[in-house]
């Protein structure tokens, strides 16, 4: 191939993806796609451990309410390549650096409240049903609507929450927090490292990991991140082979959480697809109809709120949206999104969505889609070299999340704190995210907020009418179970 030739494909890349457009570039795109692939490359071990199961007679196994388990490797088979597939049409599509990998919190929901209750095959087939109502409110221009009307002052709070949400993810993930256990003799809930100091050396790879990330970006270093991430993974993996911390666990605490810092014993594998397709839609006929729909009710409430929480604070950080804090094209960036959903089902990995550990790559310099299709690539690679990915821990990734999160609350600026009726939601939106480990919860309560201290202060014009709607739904939402109970399901 010439030069020319080079060069011309080049320019195709580059009008497609609006790269220069944006003030990027192809390399640091491409570092940026490797650097969100490492972030939130720890999903393709977490949602196997979260949704599957060694066996059925494992103390804690995920069974169904037939006691069947989905197996662990087969779970990792499918959340990389869903992930990997989905994370590149959402490049393709919607033309934004943010990765999509099966969510946080809607796969806990799936394994501890709806499995016992269905099949896991009819568990998938409520969340294929999740995704298709959301398609159906994304076709409708109803979820775009939604998106537009969050006032300016929520969506800085959103992007901000989002920060101390990672944040706390990245501290907790490494072992820097912790929370206590019942037993102690505290009403404390959280506490630095093991009764108080760093106390091992997984965390105090962290600890070293955030403050050479800090350094680097602070000096403009190209590949902050990234040299940061190889640099602490290298580390651990010495630390390891001298002090042999060995794997996390209740007998000991004092080891690496997820991603085992030692050399594999191979390096490739072919993985295991069984699960692909494997859903049933017998839930409504298994539970009473009222019962399933509401199931479904708090999949699409968490899906909708919580995609839409990431999608406008990663837009904020990358700079993509507008004063008011829209996000152009943002309907076919939620189109997508809930393709993700159907996806994840029919691929038994759990709904799929946006990631926020994607702010790494936009921290690194990613503006476009063609940072999504480097994830992409190597998330369907990693079906392929599961031993290798190992390897990084993720004390070695998490720095990048607290970082980028100092990062983000930048963000606040925007926000009016000496009138109550907009920092009090704006707070309560802030704080609610990482309290509860939830984006959509902080979403709910800063929107409930927002409307009654706008009616309470005489500015109720000010609310726009789907503000009414949302607030109302998540109302419904938080009280699901009083609900559930009145209606006997």
């Amino acid at each position: 191939m010439t030069d020319s030739s080079t060069d011309g494909n080049k320019s195709v890349l580059d009008r497609y993806f609006k790269i220069s457009e944006r003030g990027s570039s192809m390399s640091r795109e491409v570092r940026g796609g490797v650097v969100s692939f490492v972030t939130l490359a720890y999903i393709i071990v977490l949602n196997p451990l979260i949704l599957g199961s060694y066996s059925p007679d494992d103390a804690g196994a995920k069974t169904d309410v037939l006691g069947n388990i989905l197996p662990v490797s087969q779970v990792a088979a499918s959340t990389a390549l869903v992930a990997g597939a989905m994370t590149i049409l959402f490049g393709l599509v919607a033309n934004f650096p943010f990765a999509i990998a099966a969510g946080l919190g809607i796969n806990t929901l799936l394994a501890v409240t709806i499995a016992p209750q269905v099949t896991w095959p009819e568990a998938m087939g409520l969340v294929v049903v999740d995704g298709i109502v959301i398609l159906v409110l994304v076709a409708t221009g109803f979820r775009t609507a939604v998106f537009n009307a969050v006032p300016p002052s929520l969506k800085a709070a959103i992007a901000v929450g989002i920060g101390f949400f990672i944040t706390m993810v990245g501290m907790v993930d490494s072992g820097f927090v912790r929370r206590l256990p019942d037993e102690a003799d505290t009403t404390v809930p959280v506490g630095l490292g093991i009764d108080g100091s760093i106390a091992s050396w997984p965390t105090a790879v962290f600890v070293l990991g955030v403050l050479l990330t800090a350094v680097l970006m602070v000096r403009r270093v190209k590949g902050a991140i990234l040299i940061s991430v190889a640099v602490t993974t290298v580390l651990s993996i010495v630390l390891e082979a001298v002090f042999r911390a060995g794997p996390s666990s209740d007998t000991n605490p004092q080891g690496w959480s997820l991603g085992y810092p030692a050399l594999p014993e191979q390096i490739a594998g072919l993985p295991d697809l069984s699960l692909v397709g494997d859903i049933s839609f017998g839930a409504w006929t298994r539970l009473p109809a009222l019962a399933a729909a509401m199931l479904v009710f708090t999949l699409v409430l968490a899906n909708f709120f919580d995609a839409m929480g990431t999608i406008t604070g990663l837009g904020k950080e990358a700079g993509l949206a507008d004063k008011d804090g829209n996000l152009p094209g943002v309907g076919k960036a939620l189109a997508v999104e809930g393709v993700g959903a159907v996806a994840g089902g029919a691929g038994s990995a759990s709904s799929n969505t946006v990631f926020v550990e994607s702010a790494s790559g936009i921290a690194e310099g990613a503006r476009t889609g063609f940072a999504n299709i480097v994830t992409g690539l190597l998330f369907l690679a990693a079906m392929f070299f599961t031993p290798l990915y190992e390897v990084i821990p993720v004390e070695a990734a998490a720095p990048a999340l607290v970082v980028v999160g100092a990062m983000m609350i930048a963000q606040v600026k925007q926000i009016d704190l000496a009138d109550l009726s907009t920092a009090l939601p704006a707070f309560l939106t802030i704080v609610v995210m990482p309290f509860t480990y939830s984006i959509a919860n902080g979403i709910g309560a800063g929107f409930i907020a927002y409307v009654v201290m706008r009616s309470a202060t005489g500015r109720i014009r000010e609310v726009h009418p789907l503000m009414w709607v949302v607030a109302a739904a998540f109302v419904v939402y938080f009280a699901t179970e009083p609900i559930s109970a009145l209606l006997g399901i």
